[in-house]
């Protein structure tokens, strides 16, 4: 098993993690392209103590783009979207 800094990169907070975290406990993070599942639901379990109830992943793809004069293309990079059994909660802006 790796790292929990391999698989858990980021949270994503967006307006769209925020809605999904306020209805439905969902929260949202970038997670390595190699991290699985089971990983990421033992990462996140053992580094915010909280219980996960589901995980579900999603590759995106990256966008063509054009740097200057150049083209190129973003890279790839895989998202996680971790729903925590009821009563669990994660705040990333503690102070």
């Amino acid at each position: 098993m790796a790292e929990i800094h391999e698989i858990i990169l980021r949270p994503l907070v967006t307006e769209r993690s925020a809605i999904a975290e306020a209805t439905q406990n969902t929260y949202v993070f970038q997670v390595g392209e190699n991290a699985n599942k089971h990983e990421i639901k033992a990462a996140v379990e053992s580094f915010f103590s909280v219980k996960v109830e589901d995980v579900r992943t999603v590759r995106v793809r990256g966008k063509f783009r054009r740097f200057g004069r150049f083209y190129g293309k973003r890279s790839n990079w895989k998202k996680a979207y971790v729903k925590l059994a009821s009563g669990h909660s994660i705040n990333f802006f503690e102070a």
